[in-house]
């Protein structure tokens, strides 16, 4: 994957050609007076192509997933450790919802204002009706700082987790489910 190097301290110089909901993410984050730093490269929808992404950032990406019950009623955007292995029992059990699967496409469009590969907590100001639940597994909490893409996968922004938690959240009128998903990798091995 093709990176520029340079690590930004903010929001682009210039905005030619970003969408306007990546510009939206760098709007709002700037209005909370919540520092980030910034890496832009070539698309990385998956935690396989974050990781030389993380090696700039110094810190690790978050695994972003948007999920749903079977009926398409109930939405949750999961943020846990990108290296964790994901088994949906696991998050079923502890939050009470059975038949969870992967959101589809439109559902992330229209709640998140993302497209798959994007998914971020930065998304949730797009949910004005707080249809989408947050789960925080507690690996993600327990890190000073957490990288997440900007609403579109072709940056990712470094924060942290005490403004994540401080300020982005309040002002976002959201309050995380918290949870704790076993780590099975070293079972696996």
């Amino acid at each position: 994957m093709k990176i520029d190097p340079t690590v930004y301290d903010g929001r682009p110089a210039d905005v030619t050609g970003r969408l306007p909901r990546e510009i939206a993410c760098y709007d709002l984050l700037d209005s909370l007076s919540i520092p980030y730093l910034r890496v832009d490269h070539e698309h990385a929808d998956t935690i396989p192509d974050c990781k030389e992404v993380e090696t700039y950032l110094g810190v690790r990406i978050c695994k972003n997933l948007m999920l749903c019950n079977r009926q398409k009623t109930d939405f949750y955007l999961l943020l846990m450790d990108g290296d964790k292995p994901f088994h949906t029992k696991d998050l079923s059990k502890q939050i009470g919802s059975s038949r969870l699967s992967f959101a589809p496409p439109e559902a992330m469009e229209e709640l998140l204002g993302v497209t798959p590969g994007s998914a971020t907590i930065l998304g949730l100001m797009n949910d004005k009706d707080h249809r989408v639940r947050l789960i925080l597994d507690s690996s993600v909490l327990a890190q000073e700082r957490f990288g997440c893409h900007p609403c579109i996968n072709t940056s990712s922004l470094a924060l942290s987790m005490a403004d994540m938690r401080e300020k982005l959240l309040p002002h976002l009128g959201v309050a995380p489910l918290l949870v704790d998903l076993p780590d099975d990798r070293d079972a696996e091995s």
